[in-house]
């Protein structure tokens, strides 16, 4: 029997609040983090990512407080990201309730970071963050698709697939595959993007950036994504996990009913 696709809502955290925009720009304010867990996990969610998404200059301390409060008030896996520089950090925040942690700028910069958090808690606990776009400003790649780091906002150069491979070589248990082009804009998971990785790595995949409809999640399946994730969508009350679930069901994909959850 082939594994249950998760559903995961996505939290992006500025300074204590979830926020949501396109393409990583124009912020609003989409509520409080641990009360839009709680709901989450009512409804359903097979999991909660929870993105810093102003880490590198924010104030941490916020940070951890909103993953522990958020952490004793769930009992999904909770992923946690932003701002992860070292083996410490991913201590403190597994201490504070998180149960798999996620690397993206810092890690770019020096890929052995991975290696060291694997090495130390086993890839089940890693997830390279990744954000990724068509190469822009003369940049070209094999693949076509480029890194992007500091939450989007600065191209590399750098092949987004090769940088895949060589972190899934290092150690990550799992990716979570953003794309910028896609993110906010509600037409649809990149599937393009998430064949090309599926190509090269058999790591579990999250397809992250998007998701406008409850059709557009099956389409990300059968193009090699494990998990489906989406932000405002949920936020806003355009769906909830239920109705995705239902669609991808009716799409003949393997999901886990709330009934299929240990009990509390």
């Amino acid at each position: 029997m082939s594994l249950a696709v998760r559903v995961i809502p996505c939290l992006d955290v500025d300074a204590g609040r979830v926020v949501k925009g396109v393409n990583f720009v124009d912020l609003v304010d989409a509520g409080d983090p641990v009360e839009m867990a709680r709901v989450y996990d009512a409804e359903g969610a097979d999991e909660l990512t929870f993105l810093d998404i102003t880490a590198s200059s924010g104030d941490r301390e916020t940070t951890y407080d909103i993953v522990r409060r958020t952490a004793e008030s769930v009992f999904i896996p909770l992923t946690v990201g932003g701002g992860v520089r070292s083996v410490e950090d991913v201590d403190r925040l597994l201490r504070a309730g998180a149960d798999k942690v996620a690397v993206n700028t810092a890690a770019v910069g020096r890929p052995d970071l991975i290696a060291e958090i694997a090495h130390r808690y086993g890839n089940q606990v890693l997830v390279l963050s990744l954000d990724a776009r068509r190469c822009q400003d003369g940049a070209v790649t094999d693949s076509g698709f480029e890194i992007t780091t500091h939450g989007g906002r600065r191209g590399t150069g750098r092949d987004a697939v090769q940088w895949v491979v060589q972190a899934a070589e290092l150690g990550v248990g799992e990716v979570l595959l953003n794309s910028m082009d896609a993110d906010g804009t509600r037409a649809g998971f990149d599937t393009e993007l998430i064949r090309a990785v599926r190509r090269e790595v058999s790591v579990p995949l999250i397809a992250s950036g998007g998701a406008g409809t409850v059709e557009h999640f099956a389409p990300a399946v059968a193009a090699g994504a494990d998990a489906v994730l989406a932000a405002s969508v949920f936020h806003f009350g355009q769906l909830r996990v239920g109705d995705v679930k239902d669609a991808l069901a009716a799409a003949d994909v393997p999901i886990r009913r709330e009934t299929d959850h240990p009990l509390d």
